[in-house]
């Protein structure tokens, strides 16, 4: 088993921007060169890196485009064709740089190229916890998505890999596939919750800040194929903080959490879920499970500033896509949107 990839938190960096400089370079492809793009803008070694052939490879494609816009893309990559339309509008000059700041708890990011991101399912009312998987809609064995891949093998006893995420919120930001080839729907078996909760501790040996976020179906999913986001942050989550109640603090989360240290107790709490059909998010940390139940996505108003409230917002970080709203917003006006997804009765009400 070829683990070294997991060795320590630079080797993890040294492959993952490795990959990064590969994929631009063998690849004279729209979604590589959105993907590549979308990484460079988050870190600032990358972008010194890789900056100068980014903006070169824009200007290709852009050439290319005004040529012949069916001639560059693939048939089933017409989403990167969107967003390419989206930044040849703004060019590359009207790209903003991703930029963090705190406000009270909670951690904030202006990401501009997030606002070009298809929403496949994630936007749209769905009805009950799960959906079959489709095997024409987005998922991960389509073909062109395979060289995204830039870790595949078998840990703790499954075949699994690990892409790119084409759209990041994070430095080193990731989608973890397990059995890739099962077309396994964006639903949660005990299974499934026992081996994401095994690699975290075994990782966390060696990458001491990593950890997953889950969104189940209905809870801002955008992909119906079953997929943990995998982080390796430099700081803890806001939900992490000590100070809420379901850390042993005294404040209360604004939405309902619970946190559990047994996998078998978290199983317990999430099969319940499941029978009654409720939505919600997870993040799993080493030894750790916080399980966010929500309303669905859909079912109430939200803020216009809001562009869907996944794992890592319920989490405590807030992505904005217009600089304005990075700006303005504020604690408190953070704080009340979580509470509009508050689902009274799910054993997870604060205080």
């Amino acid at each position: 088993m070829n683990l070294d990839l997991f060795s320590s938190p630079d080797k993890f960096a040294e492959v993952f921007k490795h990959g990064l400089a590969k994929l631009l370079h063998d690849y004279n492809e729209l979604g590589i060169f959105i993907l590549v793009l979308a990484n460079v803008s988050l870190d600032s070694v990358l972008h010194e890196k890789l900056d100068r052939k980014v903006k070169g490879r824009y200007q290709l494609l852009r050439r290319s485009f005004k040529r012949s816009p069916r001639s560059f893309y693939l048939d089933d990559a017409r989403d990167d064709m969107q967003v390419f339309r989206q930044l040849l509008r703004i060019g590359m000059i009207g790209l903003q740089p991703t930029e963090f700041r705190d406000d009270g708890p909670w951690e904030l990011q202006f990401n501009q190229l997030r606002s070009f991101r298809p929403s496949r399912i994630a936007d749209r009312k769905v009805d009950g916890g799960s959906a079959p998987f489709d095997i024409d809609g987005f998922h991960f064995n389509k073909p062109f998505l395979l060289k995204e891949i830039f870790w595949e093998g078998p840990l703790v006893g499954r075949r699994t890999s690990l892409y790119y995420n084409k759209f990041p919120f994070m430095p080193f930001h990731s989608l973890m596939v397990p059995e890739r080839g099962a077309c396994l729907p964006q639903f949660l078996h005990q299974d499934d919750l026992k081996y994401l909760w095994v690699v975290a501790e075994l990782l966390g040996q060696t990458l001491p800040d990593v950890g997953f976020g889950y969104n189940s179906y209905g809870a801002n999913a955008s992909i119906n194929n079953l997929h943990f986001h995998m982080f390796v942050r430099n700081k803890p989550l806001p939900i992490t903080r000590p100070e809420w109640l379901h850390n042993g603090g005294s404040e209360k989360y604004p939405v309902g959490c619970c946190r559990f240290t047994s996998v078998e107790d978290a199983w317990e709490f999430i099969s319940g879920l499941h029978r009654q059909d409720v939505s919600y998010n997870l993040v799993v940390l080493p030894g750790c499970i916080y399980c966010i139940p929500r309303r669905r996505q859909g079912s109430y108003k939200h803020a216009e500033w809001n562009t869907g409230f996944a794992w890592y917002e319920m989490a405590g970080g807030i992505t904005t896509v217009r600089r304005s709203d990075f700006i303005s917003l504020n604690e408190e006006l953070i704080t009340r949107e979580m509470g509009l997804l508050m689902l009274h009765d799910s054993g997870c009400e604060p205080g």
